[in-house]
């Protein structure tokens, strides 16, 4: 997960607890801290996490009045406390960020990424709007911005990640996906890094002992994926994930790590369906299930 994104989401939960309790700017550091503790510890990116949201709250009443300007039909107590405070964050990095760091597209769609987690069925849609509509306002900056100046993904640093689609069978047939549950409200397979020199089915075992504290046997290697990242001491990195299939030898599920994560749960197969889960990981669950019930079962 992009330690940027999970700043971000750190400093609006910490936002929301301000606004929830009117606002009290001698309380802002303690939620801050609380909520880097209790949702991404280890995280590293402390210093800018404060300042991102002391900035917001600093530049509280420009960054309110134009809001109120781009969406005249909505006062801001009529906005939801999570949505208004999606657009602050937004439009502070929007207007005030240094925009070789984070360029205005990067601020309009990373809003609208945490309003679609944290905010209603139809926050994406009314943040992309506000803020799109302040972007034309403001001449479009960066609208013709070659890809030249981006990174060619092939001269990234790589990491290896590795992950696994988890089940176990009940006596009576039923059979259950253990899933994770993240910050940004979506249900994802477990996944971590592999060690110099480790193999990736001792690094695939060890991760889901580590994050679950589930006991796997591997069955086999059902696929791949890799996605760009932003780390705050290499920059833009390509993350290599490999996926097992493994049954769990044991029962018993317990998340073990915090850093990004605050739920695991074991799901009926009938119900995975129903979880919103990442697009990328959409085709490796399905492989998944299909070799379960075609193999396993």
């Amino acid at each position: 997960m992009a330690q940027r994104h999970l700043a971000r989401s750190v400093a609006l939960q910490s936002l929301f607890e301000w606004d929830f309790n009117g606002c009290p700017k001698d309380k802002l550091k303690e939620f801050v801290l609380y909520n880097i503790k209790e949702f991404a510890p280890g995280l590293g990116d402390e210093n800018y996490i404060l300042k991102l949201v002391e900035g917001i709250v600093e530049k509280q009443q420009t960054l309110d009045a134009v809001i109120e300007k781009a969406a005249p039909e909505w006062p801001l107590p009529k906005i939801s406390i999570v949505d208004r405070n999606v657009l602050r964050l937004g439009l502070y990095e929007l207007l005030f960020s240094d925009r070789k760091e984070v360029p205005p597209k990067v601020a309009i769609n990373e809003a609208i990424e945490l309003a679609k987690a944290f905010g209603g069925e139809n926050s994406g849609r009314f943040v992309n709007g506000v803020l799109g509509t302040i972007y034309k306002e403001m001449g479009e900056p960066g609208k013709n911005e070659t890809s030249k100046k981006e990174t060619d993904p092939k001269k990234m640093p790589k990491e290896e990640l590795v992950g696994a689609v988890v089940f176990k069978k009940e006596s009576n047939g039923q059979v259950y996906l253990a899933f994770v549950h993240d910050v940004f409200g979506y249900w994802t397979l477990s996944k971590g890094h592999v060690g110099e020199k480790e193999k990736i089915e001792d690094a695939a075992i060890r991760e889901i002992k580590e994050e679950m504290n589930l006991d796997i046997e591997l069955l086999e290697t059902i696929g791949e994926n890799e996605y760009t990242a932003s780390d705050p001491e290499k920059g833009k990195i390509r993350k290599h994930v490999s996926y097992f299939l493994a049954r769990a030898t044991i029962d018993t599920l317990e998340l073990k790590k915090e850093g990004g994560l605050d739920d695991a749960k074991w799901f009926p197969l009938g119900d995975v369906a129903d979880l919103k889960v990442y697009g990328d990981m959409l085709p490796i669950i399905t492989k998944g299930i299909e070799s379960i019930t075609k193999n396993y079962l």
